[in-house]
């Protein structure tokens, strides 16, 4: 058992704080403090020792120095098992110090703020702090460090057992410190990094807090948990509904992604990360009920993204299908407490229906990680070329702007069917953009949806004049692609032959 007889107490965040140190001299343990804290405690009648009065060296440069002493480290870092240590400590007059409970300046909570300088946020990088906690952590055998809270209540649980702190605890606060201290310092390597707006860095951190266990992974054998970044302030949190799963919040983000990067009451439909019916209307009942129209076999068990209001009309349509959630801008209270009557169906609502310009995309291959931007750029009318004899009036070109920005959210190779505002077939996923573009005819008329005079949306270039071919032969009007194919000639003269506009982006939009 690691006796306790000394601590070092110096938080900024004082939850508790009071309490617990009053335990600690309740058991006479000599409590060493600086700054607000120690005004804290001495305000509550604790009795405490500044840092300033042990070290016989005051606090300078603003506080920016009180810690860093040798006498407060080797007592942190003294090992009486270790050769020497023992008789240098006593020739040097440095008693040990048996407890640190430090948690650090909140850099992370500082950045948060609207418009924060960079001279506030040099000012809370905390250096004492992570020093004592790294000090007391390499040395977890003889001495226990508190970074948290919540961990008070481990050392009273101990102290009133044990009168000691077993080295197995000791450990796994020692564990916690240096996670902390790890995060702590990628924030602020993250923070720097943005200023200089370097987005892919010789090296990279991420500093993560777990949010929440899930109920399963992709399969329920396997194990899953979400971590939200430190320093962004996360709305993605049901308010209703079962417990979410790993497909529940890949699907949900897909369905926020969608809905947020179109205009706005926009309703989109997903199952399996892949859109089975997306539309933009006057109204999220009328998208809705258009994109619904899509796939209504596809949408069952899906989860809907609604870049606006969820009202009462809107949520009785949904509650007529099994959904496994929705997400939302706003919810109604009226809307709410009829989709409450269905406990099951998950309810996200996130007040800022925008995409977070400059999030990264992570993908983990198995050994390593690959980053990239993600796919948000948003192409307007006069972006597109117009490569065929016949051109496109002001509608055509809307229609195929719709399409354009559909078709990016469908696995590759992708194609969509689609009208002015709302999707009529979609080709996901195939190996061949052939069966893509067949896939997407085949849907529609499933869902007896004609395609006849449609809008069509393609991810990358058609190779061949085959997928031309079967474009016409189903009677589509106009197609909207990337080009640059080493055949595009050949493709052009194809949708010349059967009368189809066809216009170029010069940006393709894989979705692997």
């Amino acid at each position: 058992m690691i006796k306790i007889k000394r601590a070092l107490v110096s938080v900024s965040d004082k939850t508790n704080l009071v309490e617990f140190c009053k335990f600690l001299s309740s058991k006479g343990i000599e409590i060493l403090s600086t700054g607000g804290t120690l005004s804290t405690l001495k305000q509550n009648s604790v009795n405490a020792v500044s840092v300033g009065e042990y070290t016989g060296f005051p606090e300078i440069l603003s506080g920016r120095v009180k810690t860093l002493h040798p006498k407060i480290h080797g007592g942190l870092l003294g090992n009486p098992d270790m050769p020497g240590h023992k008789d240098e400590l006593e020739k040097n007059g440095i008693p040990s110090i048996d407890l640190v409970v430090v948690n650090l300046y909140p850099f992370a909570e500082t950045i948060k703020k609207p418009n924060v300088s960079l001279e506030d946020a040099i000012e809370n990088i905390d250096i004492g702090g992570p020093s004592m906690l790294r000090s007391g952590a390499k040395n977890y055998k003889h001495t226990v460090v508190v970074t948290d809270v919540s961990d008070y209540k481990l050392i009273e649980e101990e102290l009133e057992k044990n009168s000691g702190i077993s080295e197995e605890l000791s450990f796994k606060l020692a564990v916690k410190v240096f996670s902390s201290t790890a995060m702590y310092d990628s924030t602020i390597s993250n923070y720097f990094y943005s200023t200089l707006n370097e987005k892919f860095p010789d090296k990279i951190t991420f500093a993560f807090n777990k949010k929440q266990k899930l109920r399963y992974g992709e399969n329920p054998h396997q194990a899953a948990a979400f971590y939200e970044p430190v320093f962004v302030k996360n709305e993605f949190a049901a308010f209703q509904g079962k417990e979410l799963s790993f497909n529940n919040m890949l699907d949900f983000d897909a369905a926020f992604h969608i809905a947020a990067l179109l205009k706005e009451n926009t309703v989109s439909i997903v199952k399996h990360l892949n859109p089975c019916g997306v539309a933009s209307a006057e109204t999220t009942l009328e998208s809705y009920n258009l994109a619904l129209k899509t796939d209504p076999i596809s949408a069952f068990g899906s989860v809907i993204g609604v870049s606006g209001e969820v009202g009462v009309e809107l949520a009785k349509k949904i509650t007529e299908n099994f959904v496994e959630g929705i997400i939302a801008q706003k919810f109604t209270s009226e809307a709410k407490e009829i989709l409450s009557k269905k406990q099951n169906i998950r309810l996200i609502e996130i007040e800022s229906f925008k995409e977070a310009l400059g999030e990264l995309d992570l993908r983990p291959i198995h050994h390593g990680i690959l980053i990239q931007d993600r796919d948000y750029d948003i192409l307007g009318k006069e972006n597109f070329k117009v490569v065929t004899k016949k051109k496109p009036s002001d509608e055509d070109l809307e229609g195929l702007l719709f399409a354009w920005n559909v078709v990016k959210f469908i696995k590759s190779n992708a194609i969509v069917y689609t009208d002015l505002n709302s999707t009529l077939g979609i080709g996901a996923g195939q190996m061949s953009r052939v069966d893509s573009v067949e896939l997407g005819a085949a849907k529609a008329q499933k869902s007896m949806l004609s395609v006849v005079g449609s809008y069509v949306g393609s991810d990358a270039f058609f190779p061949f004049r085959d997928g031309i071919d079967a474009v016409a032969k189903v009677g589509a009007k106009a197609i909207v692609q990337p080009g640059g194919s080493i055949r595009d000639e050949e493709v052009i003269a194809a949708a010349d032959e059967h009368g189809l506009i066809m216009v170029f982006t010069g940006m393709r939009h894989f979705r692997h």
